[in-house]
């Protein structure tokens, strides 16, 4: 092996900053130049987005006239004063809290039944994550199905213990809590998997001591489990909400529109009206920042009753 002796080998020279950061600081800034790409690609597609739709909705736009005029607050004025919205804002809460508080209650107790160490363990976690993977045409097209006054197999199953055929989707006092329930067994299997993700987060020796201090099974579950789950919580419950809060696709295919009437009109099914049945793209403009405000109250007041620091 050759050696050259007439260079010397030398390090590669490093890039130094004019000045000194600490660990924390040069991890968030490496974290940001990562970010960079996506921030750049929200910034162009989203926040322009999001101040264009607050722009227009000052504006009577009509999607086949060549002319806008400035309206001012008017649309926000003709919305509120508007007693469909007003429904459709009840409907559409009504079905979100419905949904988020079954998805994360059964996500939560399916999470808990799949990590323990029993036989066909990811098995199940594959069944119950299935139903996830459908189109929500296609399960709309299901639940219709499963739903149907006539030949429907749930009212098939009740008539065994005596129950008359029920009428989910023509009552409208039970339309809402049918579509939740079809909605629930869609998409529980995202939070079962976040929530999957918090137990096996949570220390064993906590649930060791708490055995050695004769805690029972429930006790654990009450005391360790569910305050030690407190941020997969309240991401699981806010993501909840937030694509809930904007369902549209079970109700439209579902109902057939949003029946019987208008009892299953969300707020998205309002803004779709507006916006590509009546081609009012100032007033759905007005809608969706509508849309946007209540989301953005009911995700602070989650936050504020939920979040809390835990140290294990």
């Amino acid at each position: 092996m050759a050696e050259n002796t007439g260079q010397r080998l030398t390090e590669p020279r490093r890039f130094a900053l004019p000045f000194k950061l600490n660990l924390r600081t040069r991890e968030a800034l490496a974290a940001y130049l990562f970010l960079t790409p996506f921030l750049i690609f929200f910034a162009i597609f989203f926040v322009r987005a999001a101040f264009s739709s607050f722009e227009l909705s000052f504006y009577d736009w009509r999607l086949l006239r060549p002319n806008r005029p400035y309206v001012g607050l008017d649309n926000y004025v003709d919305l509120f004063n508007d007693p469909i919205w007003w429904d459709s804002v009840r409907n559409t809460i009504y079905f979100a809290a419905l949904t988020v508080f079954g998805t994360t209650s059964i996500g939560l107790l399916a999470a808990v039944a799949v990590t323990r160490p029993v036989r066909g363990q990811g098995f199940f976690r594959i069944l119950f994550y299935v139903p996830q993977l459908m189109s929500v045409g296609a399960m709309g097209l299901i639940w219709n199905w499963l739903l149907s006054t006539q030949f429907g197999v749930i009212n098939y199953l009740l008539s065994f213990i005596g129950i008359r055929p029920i009428n989910w989707l023509g009552d409208p006092n039970l339309v809402i809590p049918a579509l939740s329930m079809s909605t629930i067994w869609w998409s529980f299997g995202f939070p079962m998997l976040i929530f999957i993700a918090g137990l096996q987060s949570i220390p064993e020796h906590l649930y060791e001591a708490a055995r050695i201090d004769g805690a029972n099974a429930r006790q654990i579950f009450f005391r360790i489990t569910i305050p030690l789950l407190r941020p997969t919580i309240l991401f699981v419950t806010v993501t909840g909400v937030i694509s809930h809060f904007q369902v549209f696709g079970q109700p439209y295919i579902i109902t057939a529109g949003g029946g019987p009437g208008r009892s299953s009109w969300t707020v998205i099914i309002y803004l779709y009206q507006q916006a590509w049945v009546a081609f009012r793209m100032g007033y759905g403009a007005a809608v969706a920042v509508a849309i946007a405000m209540i989301m953005a109250v009911i995700t602070v007041f989650q936050f504020l009753l939920i979040s809390r620091r835990v140290d294990y």
